[in-house]
């Protein structure tokens, strides 16, 4: 059997993936099984495009939980003070500044299960955070966006 792929998180990102796991099993389930004993009581279930809904609705769901327990059980938790603190790793904060513009932007690194760019964290498999992992602070990087090519020189790592 392959290898599980591992899933790097924050304890934070964990937590909010077992809440939303929660909120799964307890309520969204119960909610989508009332919905088909209702679309059920319309009769015919052929032509019945509410139990159809119901039913694509809960295929849904259940694959959601799925995935959700293998992230939780694959995760690999990304501790606060991981690597040297002068180094871009995992779970640290960049603030960089574009070249030549002169453009200041900041982001966290954190695993794909907590990716959120519009937040200020970028998956560590995102080219951004390829090209910053392993690097110090007045290093400049080359960093290939679906854009083109950017030069960036990192001013901070936290």
């Amino acid at each position: 059997m392959a290898e599980e792929k591992k899933h790097y998180m924050t304890m934070d990102g964990k937590h909010k993936l077992e809440e939303e796991l929660e909120y799964l099993k307890t309520e969204r389930r119960k909610e989508v099984v009332e919905r088909i004993k209702i679309a059920r009581s319309f009769g015919d279930l052929s032509e019945n495009s509410e139990y159809d809904s119901a039913k694509e609705e809960q295929a849904f769901v259940e694959g959601r939980i799925a995935q959700l327990e293998k992230m939780i059980r694959n995760a690999v938790l990304i501790e606060e003070e991981q690597g040297s603190a002068n180094v871009v790793s995992l779970g640290k904060t960049v603030k960089f500044i574009e070249l030549p513009d002169g453009d200041e932007e900041e982001y966290t690194i954190v695993g794909s299960a907590e990716s959120d760019p519009a937040e200020g964290k970028i998956s560590n498999d995102s080219p951004m955070a390829q090209s910053l992992l392993g690097r110090a602070v007045n290093d400049r990087v080359v960093v290939n966006t679906p854009g083109g090519e950017m030069e960036i020189e990192i001013l901070e790592i936290r």
